[in-house]
């Protein structure tokens, strides 16, 4: 759990100073993130992907959503394959205009197509809709940092808490991000405007841990 300075603890009621506040996460966090050499990413992502496979919910389940992640971002190829090698049927984000929501069955790495300039890479097959999430019974999430309120900071854009509408209520939420961003809410609480869907758990390369149990978890 990080013991760095907080960015402030001072949580407003504003949508306009959350933003702000947030921002100031994201510069933080992405500026720390920038510094790992590829050697240690390379290690965190084997690491990540067998913390994650040992989860006991992601073990049970048949159907798991995860994402193709982007430079700077834990990476999630080890765990795709591994995933894949289990024979789980895995929902990729496929982004549209805005904030349009929609998956697509993972088929391969070979299959994963970059269809914009820093879009991350999505399966070519066809588009299942936003209501296939419920198709899940392990939802993994990307994040930037999570508390142990299970508030969640996201890169900025909202995709997630809406897509989140549509997973089942007994689907575990697992945020996937690197243990020192993992921070204790009683001493640095993450912002968190109304919108903000908080998450059930958080997977980093060192470990796994719950601040919800959900059903699907238990």
């Amino acid at each position: 759990m990080s013991n760095a300075a907080s960015p402030g603890l001072h949580v407003p009621e504003d949508e306009d100073e959350i933003e702000q506040l947030k921002e100031r996460w994201r510069l933080r966090i992405r500026t720390a993130r920038a510094q790992r050499s590829a050697r240690r990413r390379d290690e965190d992502a084997r690491a990540l992907a067998e913390v994650v496979v040992a989860i006991p919910a992601v073990d049970a389940a048949r159907c798991v959503s995860l994402y193709a992640a982007r430079p700077g971002e834990p990476s999630t190829g080890p765990l795709l394959e591994l995933l894949e090698q289990r024979g789980v049927r895995v929902l990729l984000p496929v982004l549209g205009t805005g904030l349009q929501r929609d998956w697509a069955d993972y088929a391969g790495a070979d299959d994963l197509l970059e269809r914009a300039p820093g879009r991350p890479p999505e399966p070519s097959g066809p588009s299942l809709g936003a209501q296939a999430l419920a198709e899940a019974d392990v939802v993994l999430v990307p994040a930037l940092a999570v508390d142990t309120d299970g508030n969640r900071l996201g890169q900025g854009g909202g995709w997630y808490d809406r897509a989140l509408a549509h997973a089942r209520p007994d689907a575990a939420v697992i945020a996937l991000t690197y243990a020192d961003e993992v921070h204790d809410a009683d001493v640095e609480p993450i912002p968190r405007a109304p919108h903000d869907r908080r998450v059930d758990g958080v997977a980093t390369p060192t470990g796994a841990r719950w601040f919800v149990r959900p059903t699907a978890a238990a």
